[in-house]
């Protein structure tokens, strides 16, 4: 995914299956050759606590969505992309993705306060082309990804772009470092470090591990927990709540098409699984939080449709709320970024797909009121 803590998680989206359908598909039925950490006792199920409906107190009191026509040239249409946040600057930093057979590698500079895209040409070498990685933005070291997907091909490598200086750069990776994936999330963490879990590759299958990135150091340390381990997932997201709690949802799993678990940890503890629903299963979903409350919206469905609702989930006490906001709806689609502009008191949404076509627009939810 994809993230600032605690104010902002950003969607980390990837595609509808874990794999591109140029290599073998990871179909929903298929059991992965391998788990990544062999190591590890096998997951045990906790009892889970049950999920509710009830009115989010962080939650504003209007929601209201509406199309945007930025200006400037715009990004081709794509999905799996990533679009993250710089709050101090408000600028989204868009790269990547996938339109079909066609990968992206571009970087794209939207500035929030005046609605308008421009393509940035970082000098010296950068990541290669890929779709279904993390974009997370670190104070100091900039907009950093990790992992993803080209071809046949999957990455396990760490940039790192800095505005100031326009350019990337390879992060040191020494440690436990994460097996290369597509389809996984990150967030940045109350300990600095950046938190990874779970994710796909061709040749292991899905994962259930946990890794944490220390940026002083250029060190990974595995932080996968003994006994009660979140199930092997991809096409998720995740996010590190106010209070210190690193949050799991959606995504798919061997023999299922889309889930809708959710699943909490701290720093130093094991999973705790918080149960299934209310909202449907999906997976490639569009995360972002602003304080106390995440807003999903929409994704990829059990049944193969894609999903246009929209729900909150309170931060605090990890119950859910459904949001029926004024105006025009976004079509349902997967695979689509939000970004949070809190001057603006907005959440932003981009592209995606919807049967089998990308999309390049651009939507609002003013979460004012």
């Amino acid at each position: 995914m994809r993230s600032l803590w605690p104010l902002v998680a950003v969607a980390v989206l990837v595609a509808c299956a874990c794999s591109r359908p140029a290599v073998a598909s990871p179909a929903a039925t298929a059991a992965p050759s391998a788990t990544p950490s062999p190591s590890v006792a096998a997951p045990s199920v906790s009892p889970a606590l049950s999920p509710s409906v009830v009115a989010s107190p962080s939650a504003p009191a209007t929601l209201t969505w509406s199309p945007l026509e930025p200006g400037g040239t715009a990004p081709a249409a794509r999905e799996d992309h990533t679009w993250t946040l710089d709050p101090a600057t408000r600028t989204g930093w868009l790269f990547g993705g996938r339109d079909g057979g066609t990968m992206f590698g571009d970087l794209w500079r939207y500035d929030l306060a005046s609605d308008t895209w421009a393509r940035q040409t970082p000098v010296g070498k950068g990541p290669a082309a890929r779709f279904g990685h993390t974009g997370t933005w670190v104070d100091g070291v900039g907009l950093v990804v990790w992992s993803g997907q080209a071809g046949s091909g999957f990455f396990d490598d760490l940039w790192a772009y800095d505005p100031a200086a326009n350019a990337w750069r390879e992060l040191p990776t020494a440690g436990a470092v994460p097996a290369d994936r597509y389809g996984s999330c990150a967030a940045l963490g109350p300990d600095g470090r950046l938190w990874i879990s779970h994710g796909f590759t061709q040749d292991a299958g899905r994962f259930d591990d946990t890794q944490a990135y220390d940026f002083a150091a250029g060190h990974w340390t595995d932080e996968t927990p003994s006994g009660t381990i979140a199930p092997i997932r991809c096409l998720h997201d995740c996010l590190w709540t106010p209070d210190g709690r690193f949050v799991l949802y959606a995504g798919q799993t061997t023999g299922t098409p889309a889930i809708g678990d959710l699943w909490a940890r701290g720093v130093s503890e094991g999973w705790t699984s918080i149960g299934d629903g209310p909202p449907p299963p999906r997976q490639l979903y569009a995360l972002a939080a602003v304080g106390g409350t995440a807003y999903v919206f929409g994704g990829g469905a059990k049944d193969g449709s894609t999903l246009r609702d929209l729900w909150l989930l309170d931060l605090a006490t990890l119950t859910w709320q459904p949001a029926d906001p004024l105006g025009e709806r976004p079509s349902g689609r997967s695979g689509a970024t939000f970004i949070a502009d809190l001057d603006g008191s907005r959440l932003l949404l981009f592209g995606g797909k919807r049967e089998g076509k990308a999309l390049d627009d651009v939507w609002q939810l003013s979460i004012g009121g």
